[in-house]
């Protein structure tokens, strides 16, 4: 029984990993050194608690909750010493990827408070509904409109009033 369990997991850490590391790097601005921390403790996590999250009905969506909470958690407990880095390390980009639009949209994500980049990734990034986005983030419905509206509004101020620019093919 506890072989099948831990096979069950492997899969399930597999297929899900990759996706987790994408959601960690939009939360992290783009620091590749600490969405791959909080991944590695998410999985950690999820490990212990495999026979609670493998009966879930959508242990996906209970993985995003834990990678989101334990970026929630890095950034309450994080030294004041610290600082974020603007320069992102070279790494090789696909065919037809649009490297500017990625980074300016990385730094405005950067400039935003921890909980405006959790609910911005949460509602836009991951597609979850207002309920999902508050269920994962232990705050209100109305909480999570507000800060959307207002981090919206923030990441607008950021990119310029020629937002469309950056959507253009």
């Amino acid at each position: 029984m506890r072989q099948a369990r831990a096979d069950e997991y492997a899969e399930f850490a597999a297929a899900r990993t990759g996706q987790l590391y994408r959601s960690a790097c939009l939360l992290t601005a783009g620091d590749t050194h600490l969405a791959e921390d909080l991944v590695q403790e998410t999985l950690g996590r999820l490990y212990v608690r495999w026979g609670r999250v493998a009966r879930a009905d959508n242990p996906a969506a209970y993985a995003q909750t834990v990678l989101t909470r334990a970026f929630l958690a890095h950034q309450r407990r994080r030294s004041s010493g610290e600082r974020v880095v603007d320069v992102v390390p070279e790494r090789a980009v696909g065919a037809g990827a649009d490297v500017t639009l990625r980074l300016t949209l990385l730094q405005a994500l950067g400039r935003l408070p921890a909980k405006d980049r959790a609910v911005l990734v949460l509602r836009y990034w991951e597609d979850r509904s207002v309920e999902e986005t508050a269920g994962a983030m232990n705050a209100s419905s109305a909480a999570v409109r507000t800060r959307c509206v207002r981090a919206l509004g923030r990441l607008r101020e950021l990119l310029g009033e020629d937002i469309g620019e950056y959507a253009r093919p």
